[in-house]
Protein backbone atom coordinates (compact mmCIF):
# COMPACT_ATOMS: atom_id res chain seq x y z
CA UNK A 1 0.00 0.00 0.00
CA UNK A 2 1.34 3.44 -0.95
CA UNK A 3 2.19 5.72 1.93
CA UNK A 4 2.01 9.47 2.46
CA UNK A 5 4.81 11.24 4.31
CA UNK A 6 4.58 14.68 5.91
CA UNK A 7 8.18 15.81 6.38
CA UNK A 8 9.97 18.90 7.69
CA UNK A 9 6.99 19.60 9.97
CA UNK A 10 6.75 21.45 13.26
CA UNK A 11 4.51 19.02 15.09
CA UNK A 12 1.67 20.02 17.42
CA UNK A 13 0.30 16.64 18.43
CA UNK A 14 -2.75 17.93 20.33
CA UNK A 15 -1.20 17.52 23.78
CA UNK A 16 2.34 18.88 23.88
CA UNK A 17 4.43 21.88 22.85
CA UNK A 18 5.67 22.01 19.29
CA UNK A 19 8.28 19.48 18.11
CA UNK A 20 10.38 20.72 15.18
CA UNK A 21 11.73 18.70 12.26
CA UNK A 22 9.16 15.91 12.55
CA UNK A 23 8.08 13.37 9.96
CA UNK A 24 4.73 11.59 10.03
CA UNK A 25 3.94 8.51 7.98
CA UNK A 26 0.38 7.70 6.85
CA UNK A 27 -0.76 4.33 5.54
CA UNK A 28 -4.39 3.96 4.56
CA UNK A 29 -6.30 6.14 7.00
CA UNK A 30 -3.89 5.71 9.93
CA UNK A 31 -0.78 7.34 11.32
CA UNK A 32 1.80 4.55 11.40
CA UNK A 33 4.93 6.35 12.60
CA UNK A 34 6.28 9.65 13.93
CA UNK A 35 10.01 10.28 13.65
CA UNK A 36 12.58 13.06 13.75
CA UNK A 37 14.87 11.60 11.11
CA UNK A 38 14.74 11.18 7.34
CA UNK A 39 12.16 8.97 5.66
CA UNK A 40 12.67 6.33 2.98
CA UNK A 41 9.74 6.53 0.55
CA UNK A 42 9.14 3.71 -1.89
CA UNK A 43 8.10 4.21 -5.53
CA UNK A 44 4.51 5.47 -5.60
CA UNK A 45 4.63 7.02 -2.13
CA UNK A 46 3.70 10.67 -1.71
CA UNK A 47 6.02 13.04 0.16
CA UNK A 48 4.64 16.38 1.37
CA UNK A 49 7.25 18.87 2.50
CA UNK A 50 5.68 21.10 5.16
CA UNK A 51 8.51 23.63 4.88
CA UNK A 52 8.76 24.00 8.67
CA UNK A 53 5.07 24.83 8.89
CA UNK A 54 2.93 23.47 11.71
CA UNK A 55 1.30 20.06 11.38
CA UNK A 56 -1.58 19.59 13.82
CA UNK A 57 -4.67 17.39 14.20
CA UNK A 58 -7.78 18.36 12.27
CA UNK A 59 -10.12 20.52 14.31
CA UNK A 60 -13.65 19.65 15.41
CA UNK A 61 -16.62 22.02 15.39
CA UNK A 62 -18.96 20.52 17.93
CA UNK A 63 -22.11 22.62 17.47
CA UNK A 64 -22.70 22.61 13.74
CA UNK A 65 -25.71 23.93 11.83
CA UNK A 66 -24.97 23.16 8.17
CA UNK A 67 -28.16 24.78 6.87
CA UNK A 68 -27.96 27.99 8.92
CA UNK A 69 -27.45 31.06 6.73
CA UNK A 70 -28.24 34.50 8.19
CA UNK A 71 -30.54 32.93 10.77
CA UNK A 72 -31.79 35.30 13.45
CA UNK A 73 -34.02 37.86 11.79
CA UNK A 74 -37.22 38.10 13.83
CA UNK A 75 -39.30 38.14 10.63
CA UNK A 76 -37.95 34.81 9.41
CA UNK A 77 -40.20 31.73 9.22
CA UNK A 78 -39.65 28.90 11.73
CA UNK A 79 -36.31 27.09 11.46
CA UNK A 80 -36.10 24.97 8.35
CA UNK A 81 -38.84 26.85 6.52
CA UNK A 82 -36.60 29.71 5.38
CA UNK A 83 -36.04 28.04 1.98
CA UNK A 84 -36.89 24.94 -0.04
CA UNK A 85 -35.46 21.59 1.15
CA UNK A 86 -33.26 21.29 -1.95
CA UNK A 87 -31.80 24.74 -1.30
CA UNK A 88 -31.06 23.74 2.30
CA UNK A 89 -29.07 20.80 0.92
CA UNK A 90 -27.02 23.06 -1.35
CA UNK A 91 -26.34 25.43 1.55
CA UNK A 92 -25.23 22.51 3.72
CA UNK A 93 -22.86 21.24 1.03
CA UNK A 94 -21.37 24.71 0.62
CA UNK A 95 -20.78 25.06 4.36
CA UNK A 96 -19.21 21.61 4.50
CA UNK A 97 -16.66 22.82 1.96
CA UNK A 98 -15.95 25.95 4.01
CA UNK A 99 -15.33 23.77 7.08
CA UNK A 100 -12.66 21.74 5.29
CA UNK A 101 -11.00 24.89 3.92
CA UNK A 102 -10.84 26.15 7.51
CA UNK A 103 -9.08 23.03 8.83
CA UNK A 104 -12.22 21.58 10.42
CA UNK A 105 -12.21 17.86 9.65
CA UNK A 106 -15.11 16.77 11.87
CA UNK A 107 -18.44 18.37 12.79
CA UNK A 108 -21.16 17.32 15.22
CA UNK A 109 -24.71 18.29 14.26
CA UNK A 110 -26.82 20.55 16.47
CA UNK A 111 -29.91 20.95 14.26
CA UNK A 112 -30.89 19.62 10.86
CA UNK A 113 -34.13 20.14 8.91
CA UNK A 114 -35.37 17.57 6.41
CA UNK A 115 -32.86 14.89 7.53
CA UNK A 116 -30.07 16.86 5.86
CA UNK A 117 -27.36 15.94 8.38
CA UNK A 118 -27.52 12.19 7.61
CA UNK A 119 -27.68 12.95 3.88
CA UNK A 120 -24.68 15.27 4.15
CA UNK A 121 -22.72 12.56 5.94
CA UNK A 122 -23.57 10.02 3.23
CA UNK A 123 -22.78 12.40 0.35
CA UNK A 124 -19.33 13.06 1.82
CA UNK A 125 -18.67 9.37 2.46
CA UNK A 126 -19.66 8.52 -1.12
CA UNK A 127 -17.35 11.21 -2.49
CA UNK A 128 -20.13 13.29 -4.05
CA UNK A 129 -18.94 16.41 -2.21
CA UNK A 130 -15.87 17.36 -0.19
CA UNK A 131 -16.47 17.92 3.48
CA UNK A 132 -15.65 16.93 7.06
CA UNK A 133 -16.58 13.81 8.98
CA UNK A 134 -20.21 14.38 10.05
CA UNK A 135 -21.92 13.16 13.21
CA UNK A 136 -25.55 13.78 12.18
CA UNK A 137 -27.84 15.72 14.47
CA UNK A 138 -31.61 15.76 14.74
CA UNK A 139 -34.26 18.41 14.55
CA UNK A 140 -34.74 20.53 17.65
CA UNK A 141 -37.09 18.62 19.95
CA UNK A 142 -39.04 21.25 21.89
CA UNK A 143 -42.27 21.62 23.85
CA UNK A 144 -45.39 23.56 22.89
CA UNK A 145 -45.01 27.33 23.51
CA UNK A 146 -41.23 27.01 23.68
CA UNK A 147 -38.85 29.54 22.11
CA UNK A 148 -39.10 28.19 18.58
CA UNK A 149 -42.88 27.58 18.69
CA UNK A 150 -43.80 31.06 17.51
CA UNK A 151 -45.96 30.64 14.39
CA UNK A 152 -49.16 28.66 15.09
CA UNK A 153 -50.22 28.30 11.45
CA UNK A 154 -46.97 26.51 10.63
CA UNK A 155 -47.64 23.52 12.85
CA UNK A 156 -50.80 22.67 10.94
CA UNK A 157 -48.68 21.92 7.88
CA UNK A 158 -47.38 18.68 9.43
CA UNK A 159 -43.98 19.29 7.80
CA UNK A 160 -41.01 18.23 9.89
CA UNK A 161 -38.55 21.01 9.11
CA UNK A 162 -36.03 22.12 11.75
CA UNK A 163 -38.26 21.87 14.82
CA UNK A 164 -40.38 19.05 16.21
CA UNK A 165 -43.00 19.64 18.92
CA UNK A 166 -43.24 17.10 21.72
CA UNK A 167 -45.24 17.16 24.96
CA UNK A 168 -44.90 14.53 27.67
CA UNK A 169 -42.46 11.63 28.05
CA UNK A 170 -44.28 9.43 25.53
CA UNK A 171 -44.02 11.98 22.70
CA UNK A 172 -40.38 12.73 23.42
CA UNK A 173 -39.53 9.04 23.55
CA UNK A 174 -41.19 8.40 20.20
CA UNK A 175 -39.66 11.51 18.58
CA UNK A 176 -36.15 10.54 19.71
CA UNK A 177 -36.53 7.06 18.28
CA UNK A 178 -37.88 8.41 15.00
CA UNK A 179 -35.06 10.95 14.65
CA UNK A 180 -32.56 8.13 15.16
CA UNK A 181 -34.44 6.01 12.62
CA UNK A 182 -34.03 8.90 10.18
CA UNK A 183 -30.26 8.90 10.72
CA UNK A 184 -29.52 11.15 13.71
CA UNK A 185 -26.63 10.01 15.91
CA UNK A 186 -27.07 12.77 18.49
CA UNK A 187 -30.49 14.18 19.43
CA UNK A 188 -31.00 17.86 20.23
CA UNK A 189 -33.27 18.79 23.17
CA UNK A 190 -34.37 22.24 24.34
CA UNK A 191 -34.14 21.97 28.12
CA UNK A 192 -34.42 25.73 28.82
CA UNK A 193 -34.71 29.06 27.07
CA UNK A 194 -31.94 31.65 27.16
CA UNK A 195 -28.71 32.14 25.23
CA UNK A 196 -30.13 34.44 22.60
CA UNK A 197 -33.56 32.91 22.08
CA UNK A 198 -37.01 34.25 22.91
CA UNK A 199 -37.61 32.81 26.39
CA UNK A 200 -35.25 33.44 29.28
CA UNK A 201 -32.79 30.89 30.64
CA UNK A 202 -34.92 30.51 33.75
CA UNK A 203 -37.66 28.93 31.64
CA UNK A 204 -37.68 25.17 32.26
CA UNK A 205 -38.85 24.02 28.86
CA UNK A 206 -38.79 20.29 29.58
CA UNK A 207 -39.88 18.47 32.71
CA UNK A 208 -37.64 16.00 34.50
CA UNK A 209 -39.77 13.17 33.17
CA UNK A 210 -39.53 14.44 29.58
CA UNK A 211 -35.76 14.86 29.75
CA UNK A 212 -35.26 11.45 31.31
CA UNK A 213 -37.49 9.75 28.75
CA UNK A 214 -35.70 11.42 25.83
CA UNK A 215 -32.23 10.57 27.10
CA UNK A 216 -33.20 7.01 27.99
CA UNK A 217 -34.61 6.49 24.50
CA UNK A 218 -31.42 7.80 22.86
CA UNK A 219 -29.14 5.73 25.07
CA UNK A 220 -31.28 2.67 24.55
CA UNK A 221 -30.48 2.85 20.84
CA UNK A 222 -26.80 3.51 21.43
CA UNK A 223 -26.99 7.22 20.59
CA UNK A 224 -26.45 10.41 22.58
CA UNK A 225 -28.46 13.46 23.62
CA UNK A 226 -27.42 17.09 23.69
CA UNK A 227 -29.35 19.92 25.31
CA UNK A 228 -29.68 23.66 24.84
CA UNK A 229 -29.41 24.75 28.46
CA UNK A 230 -28.82 28.21 29.93
CA UNK A 231 -29.38 28.19 33.69
CA UNK A 232 -27.98 26.46 36.76
CA UNK A 233 -31.29 24.70 37.44
CA UNK A 234 -31.39 23.50 33.84
CA UNK A 235 -27.81 22.24 33.94
CA UNK A 236 -28.43 20.24 37.11
CA UNK A 237 -31.63 18.79 35.66
CA UNK A 238 -29.79 17.76 32.48
CA UNK A 239 -27.03 16.12 34.50
CA UNK A 240 -29.58 14.21 36.55
CA UNK A 241 -31.26 13.00 33.36
CA UNK A 242 -27.95 11.85 31.84
CA UNK A 243 -27.61 14.37 29.00
CA UNK A 244 -24.30 13.79 27.23
CA UNK A 245 -23.55 17.24 25.79
CA UNK A 246 -24.42 20.57 27.39
CA UNK A 247 -24.74 23.38 24.85
CA UNK A 248 -24.05 26.91 26.13
CA UNK A 249 -24.26 26.31 29.90
CA UNK A 250 -25.07 29.90 30.88
CA UNK A 251 -25.49 30.15 34.66
CA UNK A 252 -22.83 27.53 35.40
CA UNK A 253 -21.30 27.82 38.87
CA UNK A 254 -18.91 25.78 41.02
CA UNK A 255 -21.58 23.21 41.91
CA UNK A 256 -22.38 22.73 38.24
CA UNK A 257 -18.71 22.37 37.36
CA UNK A 258 -18.22 19.57 39.89
CA UNK A 259 -21.41 17.82 38.78
CA UNK A 260 -20.44 18.00 35.10
CA UNK A 261 -16.97 16.66 35.86
CA UNK A 262 -18.31 13.80 37.98
CA UNK A 263 -20.64 12.46 35.26
CA UNK A 264 -18.25 13.15 32.37
CA UNK A 265 -20.64 15.31 30.36
CA UNK A 266 -19.20 17.50 27.59
CA UNK A 267 -19.55 21.28 27.73
CA UNK A 268 -19.71 23.52 24.64
CA UNK A 269 -19.77 27.09 26.02
CA UNK A 270 -20.23 28.71 22.57
CA UNK A 271 -19.33 32.28 23.49
CA UNK A 272 -18.33 33.34 19.98
CA UNK A 273 -21.92 34.11 18.99
CA UNK A 274 -22.74 36.15 22.13
CA UNK A 275 -19.47 38.07 21.71
CA UNK A 276 -20.44 39.17 18.21
CA UNK A 277 -24.02 39.85 19.28
CA UNK A 278 -22.70 42.24 21.93
CA UNK A 279 -20.61 44.01 19.28
CA UNK A 280 -23.65 44.24 16.98
CA UNK A 281 -25.92 45.65 19.68
CA UNK A 282 -23.33 48.22 20.68
CA UNK A 283 -23.02 49.29 17.05
CA UNK A 284 -26.80 49.82 16.93
CA UNK A 285 -26.63 52.38 19.73
CA UNK A 286 -27.27 55.87 18.35
CA UNK A 287 -26.39 59.12 20.04
CA UNK A 288 -29.40 61.20 21.03
CA UNK A 289 -31.81 58.24 21.10
CA UNK A 290 -33.27 56.57 24.16
CA UNK A 291 -31.05 53.50 24.32
CA UNK A 292 -32.23 52.27 27.71
CA UNK A 293 -33.65 48.96 26.47
CA UNK A 294 -30.72 48.36 24.14
CA UNK A 295 -28.25 49.09 26.95
CA UNK A 296 -30.10 46.65 29.19
CA UNK A 297 -29.78 43.87 26.59
CA UNK A 298 -26.09 44.56 26.17
CA UNK A 299 -25.52 44.56 29.93
CA UNK A 300 -27.32 41.22 30.33
CA UNK A 301 -25.24 39.60 27.60
CA UNK A 302 -21.97 41.07 28.88
CA UNK A 303 -22.75 39.83 32.39
CA UNK A 304 -23.57 36.31 31.18
CA UNK A 305 -20.41 36.14 29.09
CA UNK A 306 -18.25 37.49 31.92
CA UNK A 307 -19.60 34.93 34.40
CA UNK A 308 -18.99 32.06 31.99
CA UNK A 309 -15.44 33.28 31.29
CA UNK A 310 -14.81 33.37 35.03
CA UNK A 311 -16.00 29.76 35.43
CA UNK A 312 -14.15 28.18 32.50
CA UNK A 313 -10.71 28.00 34.21
CA UNK A 314 -12.37 26.19 37.13
CA UNK A 315 -14.00 23.79 34.69
CA UNK A 316 -10.62 23.05 33.10
CA UNK A 317 -9.11 22.49 36.55
CA UNK A 318 -11.92 20.08 37.43
CA UNK A 319 -11.32 18.05 34.28
CA UNK A 320 -14.47 18.97 32.38
CA UNK A 321 -14.25 18.04 28.71
CA UNK A 322 -14.80 21.36 26.89
CA UNK A 323 -15.17 21.61 23.11
CA UNK A 324 -15.44 24.33 20.50
CA UNK A 325 -18.46 25.06 18.31
CA UNK A 326 -21.15 27.69 18.03
CA UNK A 327 -24.20 28.89 16.09
CA UNK A 328 -22.31 29.55 12.86
CA UNK A 329 -24.70 30.67 10.17
CA UNK A 330 -26.51 33.11 12.44
CA UNK A 331 -26.89 36.72 11.32
CA UNK A 332 -23.92 37.79 13.48
CA UNK A 333 -21.67 34.75 13.03
CA UNK A 334 -21.24 33.50 9.44
CA UNK A 335 -19.85 30.10 8.60
CA UNK A 336 -16.10 30.24 8.09
CA UNK A 337 -15.32 32.06 11.35
CA UNK A 338 -14.48 28.80 13.17
CA UNK A 339 -10.76 29.60 13.33
CA UNK A 340 -11.41 32.86 15.18
CA UNK A 341 -13.14 31.08 18.05
CA UNK A 342 -10.06 29.77 19.95
CA UNK A 343 -8.62 33.27 20.41
CA UNK A 344 -11.78 34.35 22.22
CA UNK A 345 -11.18 31.94 25.11
CA UNK A 346 -7.52 32.89 25.39
CA UNK A 347 -8.25 36.61 25.49
CA UNK A 348 -11.43 36.71 27.57
CA UNK A 349 -11.22 33.59 29.76
CA UNK A 350 -7.42 33.39 30.19
CA UNK A 351 -7.32 29.78 29.00
CA UNK A 352 -3.77 28.70 27.99
CA UNK A 353 -3.27 28.36 24.25
CA UNK A 354 -2.37 24.68 24.32
CA UNK A 355 -5.49 23.96 26.37
CA UNK A 356 -7.74 25.69 23.83
CA UNK A 357 -6.02 23.75 21.03
CA UNK A 358 -6.79 20.62 23.05
CA UNK A 359 -10.47 21.63 23.07
CA UNK A 360 -10.38 21.85 19.28
CA UNK A 361 -8.61 18.52 18.72
CA UNK A 362 -8.26 15.99 21.54
CA UNK A 363 -11.55 16.88 23.23
CA UNK A 364 -13.16 17.11 19.81
CA UNK A 365 -12.31 13.47 19.25
CA UNK A 366 -14.10 12.61 22.50
CA UNK A 367 -17.15 14.55 21.30
CA UNK A 368 -17.15 12.81 17.93
CA UNK A 369 -17.09 9.54 19.84
CA UNK A 370 -13.85 8.09 18.42
CA UNK A 371 -11.09 7.10 20.82
CA UNK A 372 -8.50 7.26 18.01
CA UNK A 373 -9.24 10.79 16.77
CA UNK A 374 -7.85 14.19 17.73
CA UNK A 375 -4.17 13.44 18.33
CA UNK A 376 -1.16 12.89 16.11
CA UNK A 377 -0.18 9.54 17.53
CA UNK A 378 0.68 6.14 16.08
CA UNK A 379 -2.49 4.18 15.32
CA UNK A 380 -4.72 7.27 15.27
CA UNK A 381 -6.90 8.31 12.35
CA UNK A 382 -5.08 10.56 9.91
CA UNK A 383 -7.00 13.82 10.27
CA UNK A 384 -4.26 16.41 9.77
CA UNK A 385 -3.89 20.11 8.99
CA UNK A 386 -0.79 22.02 7.85
CA UNK A 387 -0.85 25.63 9.07
CA UNK A 388 1.36 28.48 7.91
CA UNK A 389 2.46 29.72 11.32
CA UNK A 390 2.52 28.41 14.87
CA UNK A 391 -0.92 28.36 16.54
CA UNK A 392 0.70 27.62 19.90
CA UNK A 393 2.29 31.09 19.90
CA UNK A 394 -0.20 32.96 17.71
CA UNK A 395 -3.62 31.33 17.71
CA UNK A 396 -4.95 33.90 15.22
CA UNK A 397 -3.23 32.09 12.34
CA UNK A 398 -6.16 29.65 12.44
CA UNK A 399 -8.56 32.44 11.52
CA UNK A 400 -7.48 32.72 7.88
CA UNK A 401 -8.20 30.06 5.27
CA UNK A 402 -5.13 31.31 3.38
CA UNK A 403 -3.04 29.99 6.26
CA UNK A 404 -4.52 26.49 5.96
CA UNK A 405 -2.06 24.93 3.52
CA UNK A 406 -3.12 21.28 3.53
CA UNK A 407 -5.97 19.23 4.98
CA UNK A 408 -6.23 15.46 5.28
CA UNK A 409 -9.35 13.71 6.55
CA UNK A 410 -9.36 9.98 7.25
CA UNK A 411 -6.13 9.54 5.27
CA UNK A 412 -7.45 11.36 2.19
CA UNK A 413 -5.64 14.53 1.16
CA UNK A 414 -8.45 16.99 0.39
CA UNK A 415 -6.43 20.22 0.16
CA UNK A 416 -2.78 20.59 -0.77
CA UNK A 417 -1.44 24.07 -1.44
CA UNK A 418 2.13 23.25 -0.51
Amino acid sequence: MARTYFVNANLLDGENPIKPASAITIEGNRIVSITNGPVAPAPGDQVIDCGQRTLMPGMVSGHFHPTYRNVGNSLMPPLGMERAPAMHAYVAAYHAGIAIQSGVTSVVGANSPFDIDPSLRDAILEGLIVGPRVVPGSRDLITTADSNDTTPWYWDSNVLAGVRLCDGPKEFRKAVRDEIRRGAEIVKLFATGGHGIRLSGTTMSMTKAELSAAVEAAHGLGMRARAHVASKAGIMRCIEAGVDVLDHGDGMDEECVQAIAEVGAILIPSLHGPYHMIKTLRAMRREGDDNTELDRKVEQRVDAMRRMCEMLPAAVEAGVCICLGDDYGSDVLPHGMYGDEPALYIEHASIPTLEVLRWATVNGGVLVGLSDLGRIEEGYLADLVVVDGDPSTDITVLGSTEGICAVMRDGELLINNL
